[in-house]
């Protein structure tokens, strides 16, 4: 066991990533077997796959470490405008700048307060959702581990890719379009960035994942050509503001802060 325990300290990050993919995917085989009628994508696999990891490699000392990035709320008014704002914003740019370019407006006159709140509420607390189910894996577990030793641009690089293919099911099975899946690896800058500019805080990377899910493309009501036009759109609208963060924020990017580097108690 010692020296199970010893092996899996020094993989610990493939390790994670094997374990998520597993748990994610775990009906794909078994539906193209015919043994299940349909295909369920597990969201919660990075979640489940952070707290094996760490129990089996770090026990108490490396909850605790993980534990301070997810409650970490102490980050500056600012920086809760952009995770909750920021989503919204590139939402709005992109349903917008599609209605300029011929698509009918006729959905957001059915969005109300209450209805977004509601959906907010539920989306943070729900584990088999992406905030609760990605974030404390992807950005709390994987994140810090990736920037030891690597730039946080070259952090951010293999994890939009691992990320990325990981959800290829959803396109496999026309739950998201292609696109889905070059937007995910930009988006993935901008999480890592605001998880560095908040010295680690994955409650920030929840509520900007939980503010981009609630309120998204598909409230415009878009449909067929206009639909994929905005989807378009949004990706392009991602880029330029992962770009922004890279160009104009230089110093998010090299180095990243202490509190958002490595996860071993002993650091």
């Amino acid at each position: 066991m010692a020296r199970f325990t010893l092996w899996l300290q020094h993989h610990r990050l493939s390790a994670f990533f094997v374990l998520a993919y597993a748990i994610s995917w775990s009906s794909w085989p078994l539906y193209a077997a015919g043994l299940m009628p349909q295909m369920e994508f597990l969201s919660v696999g990075p979640l489940v796959a952070a707290l094996v990891i760490t129990a089996l490699a770090w026990g108490k000392a490396g909850f605790k470490a993980w534990g301070r990035r997810l409650i970490r709320w102490r980050v500056g008014w600012v920086w809760y405008a952009v995770a909750l704002l920021l989503p919204a914003v590139m939402v709005l740019v992109t349903g917008f700048t599609n209605v300029a370019m011929g698509a009918p407006l006729h959905g957001l006159g059915d969005l109300t307060w209450s209805g977004l709140l509601t959906v907010f509420a539920v989306r943070l607390i729900n584990p088999l959702d992406g905030p609760v189910g990605e974030e404390p894996g992807f950005r709390g577990y994987a994140v810090p581990l990736l920037q030891t030793g690597r730039p946080p641009l070259l952090a951010a690089s293999i994890l939009g890719i691992l990320v990325a293919f990981w959800h290829l099911p959803l396109v496999v099975f026309g739950h998201l379009s292609l696109i889905g899946l070059p937007s995910t690896f930009v988006i993935t800058f901008l999480y890592v960035w605001l998880f560095n500019r908040t010295g680690g805080s994955v409650l920030l990377t929840m509520l900007f994942h939980n503010s981009q899910g609630t309120f998204t493309v598909g409230s415009f009501g878009f449909s067929r050509a206009d639909l994929g036009r905005a989807e378009l759109i949004y990706f392009v609208v991602l880029l330029v503001a992962a770009s922004a963060t890279i160009f104009l924020d230089r110093e998010a990017w090299h180095p990243a802060p202490r509190p958002a580097v490595g996860l071993s108690p002993r650091r």
